[in-house]
């Protein structure tokens, strides 16, 4: 009779640690497909989050979140970039309202925070007019909804069945949603068919102006109806109303640049256009961007929230978020 050989618990616990170890290699290997899927689908993931929130801090705080939640999924995903932009969107609507508590007490003017970039790496930002300030303030007065619906479809192109299991309504009532959103962003939008090269020549003139202390200059630049906002949330002086004309809103600059001495105008791509970063004795002061029509300058925001420009950094404007695809 033959004898057989009975396995030891020695071999039992070898083989019990090689499985331990080949699935900690399979679950190793899951995890960094997941981080290179993720990563493939980050720069967007920015984008709506941005879009929806106006802010730059929350916006990060949403991705990584995104990330969060990405990393404990335990099934295959058949559409991550579906699956990632249901995510950030419905993160977004969460933290939407608990935000509008907050900006309902907000003093003075809300502008959204700059996304700010060395103009000489800016390159060329696709979908920029969807990330302009003065968008994103349109954005603003959208529903959550309608804006969730608004971002999803007229800007990053996602198909209406999608967003409505995104959001869990119906396809006609996303239509219907779609449609009052875009209604709302055609009567409010700016449009301005103006030159990339002519926006930054009028720009260029206007700030050496304001840099300058020259109001004959800044007079000629700016258009009979211009209209500057400024957005110190309480914390920073700032206008608490919008002002309008050319004369006074040259005399608020004079006013503000003798007050607070002279500033350093550093050129840079705001929100996809151009602006500048205005530093006062090396610190950053505020954030600029203008809009350009006709030759002149018809809007102006001034983003002076310490709150909302804790990321710009003037040397490393080149290293700034994007605003996604």
């Amino acid at each position: 009779m033959t004898g057989r050989t009975i396995p030891s618990m020695s071999d039992d616990r070898q083989e019990r640690d090689q499985a331990q170890r080949d699935q900690a290699q399979r679950d190793q290997a899951g995890r960094g497909d997941r981080t290179a899927v993720f990563e493939e689908h980050r720069e967007r993931l920015f984008g709506i989050a941005y879009r929806m929130l106006g802010s730059v801090a929350d916006a990060e705080d949403l991705v990584q979140d995104a990330w969060l939640k990405w990393s404990q999924v335990d099934r295959p995903v058949e559409h991550p970039g579906a699956y990632l932009a249901r995510t950030v969107t419905n993160l977004a609507l969460n933290r939407l309202s608990s935000a509008a508590v907050q900006r309902e007490r907000y003093v003075g003017p809300w502008l959204p925070e700059p996304l700010v970039r060395a103009p000489d790496v800016a390159d060329e930002i696709e979908q920029a007019e969807s990330v302009s300030l003065a968008m994103l303030v349109v954005l603003e007065s959208l529903s959550p909804l309608e804006r969730a619906v608004f971002i999803l479809r007229e800007v990053f192109g996602f198909p209406h069945r999608e967003i409505a299991q995104t959001l869990g309504r119906s396809e006609q009532a996303v239509r219907q949603l779609s449609r009052r959103a875009a209604s709302h962003v055609a009567a409010r939008r700016p449009r301005f068919d103006t030159s990339e090269e002519e926006q930054r020549q009028v720009t260029a003139e206007f700030l050496d102006a304001c840099v300058g202390g020259d109001l004959h200059r800044m007079l000629a630049s700016l258009a009979p109806d211009v209209v500057l906002w400024s957005d110190g949330g309480g914390k920073r002086s700032a206008a608490l109303r919008p002002i309008e004309g050319a004369d006074k809103v040259a005399r608020w600059i004079m006013g503000v640049r003798e007050r607070f001495g002279p500033a350093v105008a550093h050129p840079a791509e705001v929100n996809g256009g151009p602006g500048a970063v205005f530093t006062v004795a090396g610190e950053v002061d505020s954030v600029v961007a203008v809009d350009v029509r006709d030759g002149r300058v018809v809007a102006i925001r001034v983003v002076r929230n310490p709150d909302k420009l804790r990321h710009v950094r003037v040397s490393g404007a080149a290293d700034g978020p994007r605003p996604g695809r």
